[in-house]
């Protein structure tokens, strides 16, 4: 019952972000847009690793398009909450738990769809990495908007209008961004940045991705990334569900 709960959820949210194309295709451009015009101003820059500079931007670029979708995922359960669709859903059998992945495995197949446009224009534009590397990015964005949009789906239904979600993911999603090297290594960091930055799960996710991209599969890095991605998308997924469940959604 739970697959086949989770199936309808994620047809119905799915079938919802296809009519939206635009809006598809739109959530890649951020992304693109560093792609095309921060990319080339690494290209003669040492990063102080290994690998071109491309496999050094378009792992982070990858997920920070999973860190910022996936964290503002929540505004979408807001809007159904002033609609009364909660409350259409709370008088159904359907599981608690398929309510929250069907939402969030729909966001996972959107970012991941959008990750592929985004490769194939850094492969336009010389990136070369091995394709175990790149479907394991793929994975890892996967795993990212999954955890980050169960949090974020939980806080939608804690809070009660946008303005107040808002400035909560603004207050997460930059510090994120800022100390988990997706730009650049943070070993380009000041000794103390980067003994900071250690304590962002997302700078291991990031460093993970940047090893598959050169071809290194069993590093500390890749160990560490694949360790907190799944516990946290465990914990996530878990705590969303809680709320889901004692919300009544």
């Amino acid at each position: 019952m739970l697959l086949h709960d989770t199936a309808l959820v994620y047809g119905r949210y799915l079938r919802q972000s296809l009519r939206s194309r635009f809006a598809l295709l739109f959530g890649v451009l951020t992304p693109l847009l560093y792609l095309l015009f921060f990319g080339p101003l690494l290209t003669e820059l040492p990063l102080g690793g290994q690998g071109s500079s491309w496999q050094v931007l378009v792992p982070g670029l990858l997920l920070q398009l999973g860190l910022f979708g996936a964290l503002f995922a929540g505004f979408a359960v807001i809007m159904e909450k002033g609609q009364g669709v909660v409350e259409r859903m709370r008088v159904t059998p359907v599981s608690r738990l398929a309510l929250l992945l069907g939402r969030a495995l729909r966001d996972a197949t959107v970012f991941v769809f959008q990750a592929v446009l985004l490769v194939l224009a850094a492969l336009a534009m010389g990136l070369r990495a091995p394709l175990a590397g790149v479907l394991i990015g793929f994975a890892f964005v996967a795993l990212l908007t999954l955890s980050l949009a169960s949090v974020s789906y939980a806080l939608g239904m804690k809070v009660r209008t946008p303005q107040e979600f808002g400035p909560l993911i603004n207050m997460v999603s930059m510090p994120s961004m800022l100390l988990s090297g997706l730009m650049l290594p943070m070993t380009l960091a000041p000794a103390w940045l980067d003994v900071l930055s250690h304590f962002v799960p997302f700078r291991y996710l990031v460093d993970a991705v940047r090893d598959a991209y050169i071809g290194h599969y069993t590093t500390p890095h890749m160990l560490y990334g694949t360790l907190v991605a799944l516990a946290s998308t465990a914990l996530s997924v878990t705590l969303g569900t809680r709320v889901f469940r004692t919300a009544g959604a």
